[in-house]
């Protein structure tokens, strides 16, 4: 694989170059080597990028929806023509299988753009009740901190909806997968954002993301990330009295109440928890199942296992990469050490590579069951491909379960009987519980209770975070 160095930013409408910057490697988590560098920005690259949003945000924000619009649809048509490359991109970078990359993260991120234009052709950013009127207003320079483990869906959830609401931005993508941004980077250009309103600065969250977070003519910031890096960032923001959106970690439970249907269901929560080598922060990787019924979750859970193929993402046959970068992987391979330590009961997996497999960041699908609350597993995010299985005695300690966590950004719910679903939705602490496995909606809020981050994302809820609301008496 030939190197793929690209040592430049985008900053006020052009291509900036910085070969005299540090450079990061980029690792291909299947060799584990390098196959290419990204600069490292400097907080002097970070000002000159805020400068250029800030210039052109006067102009930008009183720009007629019209002209958004038209923006949003020349973006998304070179996205869908383009979708290919994003999908061998974000392969390279951070080990998708190729398959799931086509089917997932890349329809996934263009929907996010396709959602803020369906928002945006119907959203009233004046409204006028008995003589006082409310106007939603850009809020103004957006700095967009995204992570590595879906990196075109996380830009497009933060983008879209700013550019929809008429702000301008500064992307930090992940350093550890930033081949994706410079394409979508590339896509803005050609799709003739005016100069100033989209900027892209890569680097560290230690350099790019704290000059972000503190810079005084920043206005708002949007981190999806670790509870760790999004506590830092909300600190660095208080100084300027910023707004701030964080979507952050989760251990999301899949409560399977007595009367659900353990055939199909156990399989997809399987399935469901192991997506994108369970590297989502709202992965469902809590299987809270009745005592009476946990053997056949067991059996269910370790053939749904068998199933799935690990190895070389670029092979369409594979359904399952390797961890994204070597310190998460180790980081997994730890968790699974501590889950045999605690006294676990392991069904499958465990630790080490999938055999056959010599290198690279491969893991073994794993599930331990008889998991107790106190139990690391049960209580920290993982982000691999662990599930760890919880018995329950009855509908209200399952409930207890599901909220006994710090976090709250997702949770499913699964029932023969919607009503009975639906209430036990009702009592779980998440921004969202999906009942009985369904379809992705670009429109539905996202985002988390507790620890889980502040604010929400997708639809008119995304486009929302991104504007003031003004109050105009006697209009």
């Amino acid at each position: 694989m030939p190197l793929m160095n690209d040592t430049r930013f985008y900053i006020d409408g052009h291509w900036v170059d910085r070969p005299e910057a540090p450079r990061i490697a980029v690792v291909d988590p299947v060799s584990e080597r390098v196959i290419g560098h990204v600069a490292a920005g400097s907080e002097a690259d970070v000002d000159l990028a805020v400068q250029a949003a800030r210039r052109a945000f006067d102009s930008f924000s009183r720009s007629p929806v019209a002209d958004r619009l038209e923006l949003l649809k020349r973006i998304l048509a070179l996205l869908e023509e383009r979708a290919e490359l994003f999908a061998q991109a974000i392969v390279a970078e951070m080990g998708s299988a190729i398959g799931f990359a086509r089917a997932s993260h890349v329809p996934f991120g263009i929907a996010h753009v396709r959602a803020q234009i369906e928002v945006l052709q119907r959203y009233a950013f004046l409204s006028n009740t008995g003589g006082t009127a409310t106007a939603k207003e850009a809020i103004g320079v957006c700095a967009l901190i995204t992570p590595w483990n879906w990196p075109l869906y996380q830009v497009t959830a933060k983008v879209a909806p700013a550019i929809a609401a008429g702000c301008t931005v500064v992307l930090k993508p992940s350093e550890l997968s930033p081949f994706s941004a410079q394409l979508f980077a590339q896509v803005m250009h050609d799709a003739g954002v005016p100069a100033g309103v989209f900027n892209l600065v890569g680097g560290t969250g230690e350099v790019v993301g704290a000059a972000l977070s503190a810079h005084p003519e920043v206005d708002m910031i949007s981190i999806t990330g670790s509870t760790r890096a999004g506590v830092l960032v909300a600190q660095a923001a208080a100084v300027t009295v910023k707004r701030v959106v964080q979507e952050l970690g989760g251990k999301s439970p899949n409560v399977f109440l007595d009367d659900a249907d353990f055939e199909q269901g156990i399989a997809k929560g399987v399935l469901a928890g192991m997506r994108n080598v369970g590297q989502s922060c709202s992965a469902p990787t809590r299987l809270l199942v009745p005592a009476s019924r946990l053997a056949e979750a067991e059996a269910l859970a370790t053939q749904a296992v068998a199933g799935i193929r690990v190895g070389d993402p670029h092979d369409e046959q594979t359904t399952m990469g390797p961890i994204a970068n070597a310190a998460q992987f180790k980081r997994v391979q730890e968790m699974i050490a501590v889950g045999i330590d605690e006294g676990a009961t392991l069904l499958c997996g465990g630790p080490g590579r999938p055999e056959g497999i010599e290198s690279g960041f491969f893991v073994r699908p794993t599930i331990f069951s008889n998991v107790t609350t106190d139990m690391r597993v049960a209580r920290e995010e993982i982000f691999g491909p662990v599930l760890v299985i919880l018995p329950y005695r009855d509908e209200e300690e399952a409930v207890a379960i599901a909220n006994d966590t710090i976090y709250g950004l997702g949770a499913h719910v699964q029932s023969g009987d919607i009503k009975r679903a639906r209430r036990v939705a009702g009592r779980i602490r998440a921004g969202q519980v999906l009942i009985n496995y369904p379809a992705w909606n670009a429109h539905a809020p996202f985002g988390g209770y507790k620890r889980s981050g502040n604010g929400r994302e997708y639809g008119v809820h995304g486009l929302e975070e991104y504007l003031e609301t003004k109050a105009i008496i006697g209009y």
